[in-house]
């Protein structure tokens, strides 16, 4: 600290607090601006017409047909969001996930409806079997494991019907080794070299997930899912997932759970510049919903607060249940 005269509590030179004073200094110097065009909305479609079930494990979300999930897709548009990303709850399950692939599926089916209704939104794909498999695992279970390289096939079938129904981009969020490559192969043979890919790069496995997995169906029946996604334990890791991704062919990659992993953005943003995308989880979600119903905290305030520090963490991209609310908030 700098000082006129010897005391030093008296008349500091450097005062801070200066341009602290009022709003208009506040906001003129801010680094850190988060606008609705940061968001990913994800949406979860399940097969039928008209259909809007809420989800109990996610206070204000549903469970939307592929015509509902395109109404709400153009209502968050309307709010500044540029981006969905579609989850799938398909109607029959079996031991390969085959009907991640249908292209008469949830998915596929409202990424055309989408398509019809906002042209211009951005359409993104999680690609994974769990929420298609009976055993609720992400990849097909060989001797009571989950066999990484036979489920590399089954991934990329997926992600082509997604991009022959027209989405503008998939995201990979199984977490088995060569899968982005085995993808970015599969697109680019048969024409598809311009659909992006997301890779979930850095997809902790996380206490966090338990609503998500009710929402999607896609709780694993028997044991869990450490064997392939990372120790939370483990930071050094996640430079080596996400250099290996890129490697392999991926245009952005996803950190996940993004609050408790902004030492892990903050990382990579400062070692690489490339397009970095953060999931909000469920369970991020569902704590500060529920801690704003029981007057515990000012929701709007603290929801803004977990997201400017995602972004201030080093995001571009951030997937979160909040985004239509949060872009509300943000209008001017």
């Amino acid at each position: 600290m700098i000082y006129r005269n010897e005391a030093p509590y008296v008349n500091p030179l450097v005062r801070p607090r200066r341009l602290r004073r009022g709003p208009g200094l506040r906001k003129m110097l801010r680094e850190t601006v988060l606008a609705p065009e940061d968001f990913v909305y994800p949406l979860f479609v399940t097969p039928g017409e008209g259909l809007r079930r809420p989800i109990s494990a996610l206070a204000g979300q549903n469970h939307l047909s592929p015509d509902e999930a395109a109404r709400t897709a153009a209502e968050v548009y309307a709010l500044g969001v540029p981006a969905v990303i579609l989850f799938g709850l398909p109607a029959t399950k079996d031991p390969v996930g085959s009907s991640g692939a249908d292209p008469e599926g949830p998915v596929q089916s409202a990424i055309r409806a989408i398509r019809a209704a906002v042209p211009e939104m951005v359409v993104i794909t999680d690609v994974c079997l769990c929420e298609y498999t009976d055993h609720g695992h992400c990849g097909l279970i060989r001797e009571g494991r989950v066999d990484n390289d036979a489920t590399l096939p089954h991934l990329a079938a997926q992600a082509l019907s997604h991009a022959r129904a027209g989405a503008d981009m998939v995201a990979p969020s199984d977490m088995m080794d060569g899968r982005v490559g085995a993808i970015r192969d599969l697109l680019d043979r048969e024409g598809f070299q311009e659909i992006a890919i997301m890779a979930y790069s850095v997809k902790y496995a996380s206490a966090f997930y338990g609503p998500f997995r009710e929402a999607a169906g896609s709780a694993p029946g028997f044991g869990d899912r450490r064997g392939y996604q990372m120790d939370p334990a483990r930071r050094r890791e996640a430079q080596l997932e996400i250099d290996l991704d890129l490697a392999e062919g991926a245009d952005i990659v996803m950190v996940k759970p993004a609050g408790l992993c902004l030492d892990i953005l903050r990382e990579i943003r400062d070692r690489l510049d490339i397009p970095l995308a953060a999931y909000q989880v469920s369970g991020e979600y569902a704590m500060l919903m529920a801690a704003a119903q029981a007057g515990l905290l000012d929701g709007q305030a603290a929801a803004l607060e977990a997201l400017t520090a995602i972004k201030r963490a080093g995001a571009d991209i951030i997937i979160t249940y909040l985004a239509p609310q949060a872009a509300r908030w943000l209008r001017p």
